[in-house]
């Protein structure tokens, strides 16, 4: 069985709306139905029929274009669609959420589909299948016994977000601590794919060296309704990343047992192409890691991604140049984007105008260079999302500081998971962990500031 490749959850593609939290209740059997007539109009591509189960919210967030360009896009990357396995339904405060089970060319993933109390669709969302579960156990670096886990929330009001903060079990001295920065799309705070807890293992190999870790949900997965109510026009990387993980170091800073004087914060993929940003935001950061964070335009990694994982096919065939196509004309609208359209509520490779222009009018290689903090940026070789040309370009615009440290693992992938030869997404199907030597590695870094 396939998983979710991970190149749809790095570029934003699927932004469709309500990612419900945990599944409670029973819904009745025949919303299943519903939810497995309404995944049939999708693949038949029938696209005003299915726009007409929406509830008026998602009429105006996902229309009858934004739909098709969004299944369009889902299938450039995820494959040609092949069948439903299955479809589970739950309830959930007043809403009947069904997981329709798809599998696709080169993945399965679930269509949750959620339904209001007058059976229309109020909510779409993909995500890595359920049937995928069996998700890694503790890694064996970490000494569970040696540190202990409490909730955290970070920020405050309407945005707050439930969090884990993992601490040593180390009396007597305030602790130094670090700040877990997701990478794009509605992750969890494990930033779970697949089988894989990437953002777990960080914490509890880092926690069994003395180091607190805090990790929380994405504002994205937490808040997705509410992003949606709040219109998609004002949906930025700050607000959906940057705002809070500042919130995070403000309040741990605050709190007995840190050593307010070293607080870290480390971004991986997206994440790490915006913690320039976040060190430039707050200058009281102790120090700054980086881990695969892209450096070239966003919809510039999306093309190469998808050329990537179709050409794992052999030579690309003229279904595949349509789809490296399609992808090609959006990245170029991208490009074309100006101010003018900053409010605007159409999508593009997922993402609003507003987000595009924000992370063009940012570029991490400028705002690096204004930082003062110490950095340790850490790329896997093997990394198909964000390559060692983006480390290298993270190298020429730093150079040989004496406050850069750089880290380059030959066998590791995006996750920073050891394998063979190239990676590919069914790498992230099999259960493992974050190398040690990267726990290794952060540790040192850490300990020497």
């Amino acid at each position: 069985m396939k998983r979710t490749p991970p190149l749809i959850a790095i570029t934003l593609i699927i932004a469709a709306i309500v990612q419900a939290p945990l599944l409670s209740a029973a819904a009745p059997a025949e919303v299943s139905v519903s939810g497995e007539q309404f995944v049939d109009l999708l693949v038949k591509e029938d696209f005003p029929a299915a726009v007409a189960q929406f509830d008026s919210t998602m009429k105006n967030v996902l229309p009858e274009a934004k739909l098709k360009e969004t299944w369009q896009s889902l299938k450039a990357q995820a494959g040609t669609f092949q069948k439903r396995v299955g479809a589970t339904a739950s309830k959930l405060a007043g809403y009947d959420v069904v997981l329709v089970t798809c599998q696709f060319e080169r993945t399965t993933l679930d269509a949750k589909v959620v339904f209001n109390s007058q059976k229309q669709i109020a909510g779409l969302f993909f995500v890595p299948s359920h049937a995928a579960a069996g998700a890694s156990g503790p890694p064996p670096y970490a000494q569970t016994n040696s540190f202990h886990e409490k909730e955290f929330t970070v920020g405050s009001g309407p945005w707050q977000l439930p969090g884990t903060l993992t601490l040593p079990n180390t009396p007597g001295r305030p602790l130094p601590v670090l700040v877990l920065v997701h990478g794009s799309g509605p992750n969890d705070r494990d930033e779970s794919v697949g089988a894989n807890k990437p953002f777990r293992d960080l914490a509890w190999g880092l926690a069994t060296k003395g180091i607190a870790v805090l990790r929380y949900e994405k504002r994205t997965r937490e808040h997705a309704a509410k992003f949606m109510a709040a219109g998609l026009g004002k949906f930025t990387v700050q607000q959906e990343t940057i705002d809070d993980a500042l919130s995070a170091v403000a309040q741990l800073r605050a709190l007995d047992g840190i050593n307010p004087k070293r607080i870290f914060v480390l971004g991986h993929s997206l994440g790490g192409m915006v913690v320039p940003r976040i060190g430039r935001a707050d200058r009281q950061i102790t120090g700054l890691i980086i881990l695969a964070g892209a450096t070239r335009p966003l919809e510039d990694v999306i093309i190469e991604q998808t050329r990537y994982l179709l050409s794992l096919r052999g030579k690309p065939s003229a279904e595949d140049e349509s789809k490296v196509a399609e992808i090609q004309s959006a990245a170029a609208k991208v490009k074309a984007l100006t101010a003018a359209d900053a409010t605007s509520s159409k999508t593009l490779l997922g993402a609003p105008p507003a987000y595009w222009l924000d992370l063009r009018e940012n570029d991490p290689l400028v705002a690096v260079k204004t930082l003062a903090q110490p950095l340790l940026i850490l790329q896997g070789e093997r990394d198909y999302q964000v390559t060692q040309v983006d480390f290298n370009r993270w190298k020429e615009a730093l150079g040989d500081q004496p406050t850069v440290t750089y880290k380059l693992y030959p066998k590791l992938n995006h996750l920073f998971i050891s394998g063979e030869a190239k990676s590919t997404p069914d790498e992230y199907e099999q259960p493992s962990h974050v190398a040690e030597a990267v726990i290794e590695d952060i540790a040192a870094w850490i300990r020497e500031r």
